[in-house]
C-alpha cells in the first residue's frame, strides 16, 4: 500500500518535537508521534547522521544497485521526520538547538546522563527559555542510583532486567528476545509519558522533566513473571515455549511442521482434548483445571507431543480454528508480510524516498486504527540533514545555507 500523505491531520498535529535521539528507543517513540500528526525535527550530526544509518546491510540501493547510507534499521523508526544536521558541539550549533527548542513543544534526547549540561542543552536550561517545555530523558539506567553513568544497550538491559534469565530453552543458556524489545518498549512508555506530560502542560501551563531508562522499562514488563516472584519468592524458570501459569500453551511438533496451542482455560482444553480423540484427558482429575495441568505438566506434554506428531499440520489447525481452540501455524518473516490479514490491516506499507532504485521502499506500518483522525504517512525516513536549510528558515529565519 502507498501512503505519502501530505496532510497532518493526526490528533497530535500542531505538536512540535525536537528530537536529539538516535539508535532506537528514541527514534522508535517520536515515529509514534510522528505517525499521530506531530511535527518532528530529527537532530543529527553533520555528515555521520543517526548511528544507525551504518548498521546494515541491508541499505536502500539506487537505480545502478549501489548501496545508500539508508540503512533498513534506521528505516524502521525514522519516517514522518524531517532532519536537520546541526553540530552541538560547536557553540552556533548549540545556540541554533536552543533557539529550536524554544520553538518546540517536546524535547527527547537519550545521550549519557548530564552529558548535554555543557552545552546548555539539558532540561534545566531549556526550562529557563520554555517553562512549559515537556523534556524527555532516555538513559541506560536512569538518571539517579548506582548505575546512572553505565552506557544503556539493549542487550544489557535485556540481561540486567531478567529478561534474558527467563528465555530460551530450558536447559540452554539465557536468550534474549529476536528484536531489541528493550528499545522499542522503552520508546513505548517514553511516548505514553510524553503525552501525559502534555496533557498536564494543557491543564496547568507546566511543564516537566521525564526521566525512564531501558532497564526500568524491561523490569516492568516481567508482569506476570516478576509479580509470580515477589508473590511466591520462587525464581522463575526458562520454559522455552511453555508458559509458566497455562498448561497447555505452547509449540508442537505435528507430522509435518509446527504448531502452537493456546488453551487458556478448561473449557478450551476439554475441546482440544476432543478434536484429538483424547476426550478422556479432560475426565482425568489430573488434567480436569488449569491448577491440576500446571501441576501435572510434564505428564500431560508428553502425552500430547507424542499424539500431536502423529496429526498433519493443516488438518489439526483447522480442526482447531472449528472448535474455537487458540492456536495456529508459525509464519516466517516472509509469511507475515505476504498474508492477506497484513494487506486488510495495513501492516506493510509503501512511502516515495528519492534514494531508492524503485523510488520506493517499503516499511511495516502504525498498528493503530484511529476512527476519526486516522495516522498519516507524510515523509519517509529522511536523508541526513535534508531539511536543515527549510527548518531553519521557517522557524528561525535564518536563510544562510548551513552544511548537512
Amino acid at each position: 500500500m502507498s501512503r505519502n500523505d501530505p496532510k497532518t491531520t493526526g490528533p497530535l498535529a500542531g505538536l512540535r518535537v525536537l528530537d536529539m535521539s538516535r539508535i532506537l528507543a528514541g527514534p522508535f517513540c517520536t515515529q509514534l508521534l510522528g505517525d499521530m500528526g506531530a511535527e518532528i525535527i530529527k537532530v543529527e550530526r553533520p555528515v555521520v547522521g543517526d548511528d544507525t544509518r551504518s548498521w546494515g546491510p541491508p541499505y536502500v540501493t539506487t537505480a545502478d544497485g549501489s548501496p545508500t547510507r539508508e540503512s533498513a534499521y534506521y528505516m524502521s523508526t525514522n519516517r514522518n521526520k524531517r532532519s536537520i544536521a546541526v553540530d552541538m558541539a560547536d557553540p552556533g550549533g548549540a545556540e541554533t538547538l536552543r533557539r529550536l527548542a524554544a520553538k518546540c513543544d517536546v524535547v527527547i534526547q537519550n545521550f549519557k546522563v548530564g552529558g548535554l549540561e555543557k552545552y546548555r542543552l539539558d532540561y534545566a536550561s531549556l526550562r529557563a527559555v520554555k517553562p512549559d517545555l515537556v523534556y524527555c530523558s532516555i538513559s541506560g539506567f536512569g538518571q539517579t542510583g548506582p548505575n546512572a553513568d553505565k552506557p544503556g544497550y539493549d542487550l544489557l538491559a535485556q540481561a540486567y532486567a531478567g529478561i534474558m534469565a527467563l528465555t530460551g530453552a530450558p536447559e540452554g543458556e539465557p536468550t534474549k528476545v529476536g528484536v531489541g524489545i528493550a528499545d522499542v518498549m522503552c520508546g513505548m512508555y517514553a511516548s505514553n509519558a510524553i503525552l501525559a506530560a502534555l496533557r498536564h502542560r494543557d491543564q496547568t501551563g507546566q511543564g516537566q522533566h521525564i526521566d525512564i531508562a531501558l532497564t526500568d522499562s524491561t523490569i516492568s514488563w516481567l508482569i506476570n513473571e516478576g509479580v509470580n516472584y515477589l508473590t511466591s519468592g520462587d525464581e522463575p524458570q526458562r520454559r522455552g515455549n511453555q508458559h509458566p501459569n497455562i498448561v497447555p500453551y505452547q509449540v508442537f511438533e505435528t507430522a509435518d511442521g509446527h504448531i502452537i496451542v493456546a488453551a487458556g482455560n478448561d473449557a478450551q482444553f476439554a475441546r482440544f482434548a476432543a478434536l484429538i480423540d483424547m476426550p478422556e484427558l479432560a475426565q482425568d482429575p489430573k488434567y480436569t483445571t488449569n491448577s491440576a495441568r500446571l501441576q501435572n505438566r510434564v505428564g500431560l506434554i508428553a502425552i500430547l507431543e507424542h499424539r500431536l506428531k502423529q496429526l498433519q499440520k493443516a488438518p489439526l489447525v483447522a480442526a482447531m480454528e472449528a472448535a474455537k481452540v487458540p492456536g495456529g501455524e508459525i509464519n516466517t518473516v516472509a509469511e507475515v508480510f505476504a498474508s492477506d490479514q497484513v494487506a486488510a490491516r495495513d501492516m506493510k506499507i509503501t512511502m516515495d524516498h528519492p534514494l531508492a532504485a524503485s523510488g520506493q521502499v517499503e516499511l511495516i506500518g502504525n498498528p493503530i486504527k484511529f476512527s476519526e483522525t486516522p495516522v498519516t504517512y507524510r515523509h519517509a525516513p529522511p536523508v541526513c540533514g535534508a531539511d536543515t536549510d527549510a527548518i531553519l528558515n521557517e522557524l528561525l529565519g535564518d536563510t544562510a545555507p548551513k552544511e548537512a
